[in-house]
């Protein structure tokens, strides 16, 4: 008995000194001199907690106001709210490596997608291989669908506003780009504007990017727990075999209909990489595909979607009307069945675009990267290599030193812009790992903001249903999304 007291002593003894040993290894790390609440010395809890519960991107940005523009947010993790500083981490000659975090964004290990790639290597060649689908020059093919999507979804809010007396904007915007998302990525429209509610797989993909936050909380266990049968990670595997089941049936599909609907066949992300493939090779592998289509659906419908939402609830209120009067005069100038080519010389209509992804940015929280081996120096600033240095486009676009006013939604501002003004816009990402579907986002906003103006120049916002201001507070995850989901709109 006493043999057995005396090992458990010891192995106390050795718990305590091993913990006692990390509390002074971390008390004098390089992080711990830089500023930042004092418990990040010792423990990221507090910041995973934060960003679990949808206030993570608000508490770091309280903390810049704090602190400054360097802030430690974990032991090892620090996040820069500097032009320069954003500069530096996503270089287009030396970009910093994508940190761990996007891996855990992966459904299927080992096959990531373009998005969550940490290897600038293959994100190199995965940007390769869609650049021809989703160059400027390609978005002309993909025009005719974007327009009767959106004319599509115009029709159904006016129903609504006719039924209802408001129209929900942001649900059916929702179906509109998760309908244009789909077509592009399987071949064909999921069809929820016809519907007029959401099938089962964007649920699923849905409820994929709200698990992201669980998998964060417990990278290596969700998927043991899950097959252990804890409810909640066992829901979530579920969820991955049918959203990879449904890709597999829909490119299956895809692949079909493109050889014997050829002349009729809409153009999609994967046309040119099935084609291609059959004849040198040159293309990525079946889970690849399979990755990236989800990858599209999920980073394509939901913040295109957020982010029209948010221009029209800006341009709806009653204190922002010379700016929705201001863009109706420019859009007077159009004829009847224009395009996107028309759009583009509009620089109020743009103003508006940019102004609201700053406010609004539809991704807005962390972009974590890993300072390169060797180290790196960050706004005068030496950091050892494997520090996460992070920034969030939430806190760079409310940098008071280069967004005057921040919080006020100003249009105007774009008219002339600084250089650090366009150095701390990230709602897109940065540098070489900008977002590849830019230029349909941007074809989708052009027209979608047009086309509902235009039809509805009078909108207002709507108090029914007991809708206000703060059914429209930002909750953000690694996406952004209106607290309530809902956005109640009075057309006219």
């Amino acid at each position: 008995m006493e043999n057995i007291s005396l090992i458990l002593f010891v192995l106390l003894g050795a718990l305590l000194l091993r913990a006692l040993w990390q509390l002074v290894r971390l008390s004098w790390a390089p992080n711990a001199r830089l500023p930042g609440p004092w418990y990040t010395k010792y423990t990221g809890l507090v910041t995973v907690y934060k960003e679990f519960n949808g206030t993570g991107a608000h508490w770091v940005e309280q903390l810049h106001r704090k602190y400054g523009n360097v802030v430690r947010i974990k032991p090892n993790e620090v996040d820069f709210n500097s032009p320069s500083a954003a500069k530096t981490i996503h270089s287009y000659r030396k970009p910093f490596t994508k940190a761990a975090f996007y891996s855990m964004l992966d459904f299927n290990p080992g096959v990531p997608s373009i998005i969550t790639t940490r290897d600038n290597a293959n994100h190199g060649r995965l940007r390769r291989l869609f650049s021809s689908s989703t160059s400027e020059s390609s978005m002309k093919l993909v025009e005719p669908l974007v327009n009767e999507r959106i004319d599509l979804a115009i029709q159904r809010m006016e129903e609504e506003m006719t039924a209802e007396g408001y129209a929900d904007v942001l649900k059916w915007w929702v179906f509109m780009a998760t309908d244009v998302s789909g077509h592009l990525s399987f071949g064909e429209s999921f069809r929820m504007l016809e519907q007029k509610k959401k099938n089962q797989y964007a649920k699923d993909l849905e409820d994929a990017s709200k698990g992201v936050a669980l998998m964060q909380l417990s990278p290596r266990l969700w998927k043991t727990l899950g097959e252990w049968g804890v409810p909640i990670f066992r829901g979530l595997l579920a969820l991955r075999a049918r959203v990879q089941k449904y890709a597999d049936e829909s490119l299956r599909r895809q692949q079909r209909m493109q050889i014997v609907e050829a002349q009729n066949f809409r153009p999609t992300f994967f046309t040119n990489i099935l084609r291609e493939g059959e004849k040198n090779g040159d293309t990525m592998s079946w889970d690849e595909m399979r990755m990236n289509a989800d990858a599209f659906i999920i980073a394509g419908a939901d913040t295109t979607a957020h982010t029209l939402t948010y221009l029209v609830w800006q341009l709806s209120k009653l204190e922002n009307v010379s700016m929705k009067k201001r863009l109706l005069e420019e859009l007077s100038l159009l004829k009847d069945g224009f395009t996107n080519e028309d759009l583009k010389p509009l620089s109020y209509l743009q103003c508006v675009i940019t102004e609201t992804l700053r406010l609004h940015a539809a991704a807005p929280g962390q972009l974590p990267r890993d300072v390169p081996p060797g180290g790196a120096e960050i706004d005068g600033i030496w950091f050892e290599e494997g520090t996460v240095a992070v920034t969030q486009p939430f806190s760079l676009h409310r940098n008071a030193d280069v967004f005057p006013e921040p919080e006020e939604f100003n249009p105007s501002r774009w008219e002339a812009p600084s250089k650090a003004m366009n150095d701390a816009f990230l709602a897109f990402g940065g540098g070489s790992r900008t977002c590849l579907g830019i230029n349909l986002a941007n074809m989708e906003l052009r027209l979608a903001t047009a086309k509902y103006f235009l039809k509805f120049p009078h909108s207002k916002v709507s108090t029914k249903e007991g809708f206000c201001d703060d059914d429209m507070e930002m909750w953000i995850s690694f996406l952004m999304s209106p607290k309530k989901h809902r956005c109640l709109i009075e057309l006219s």
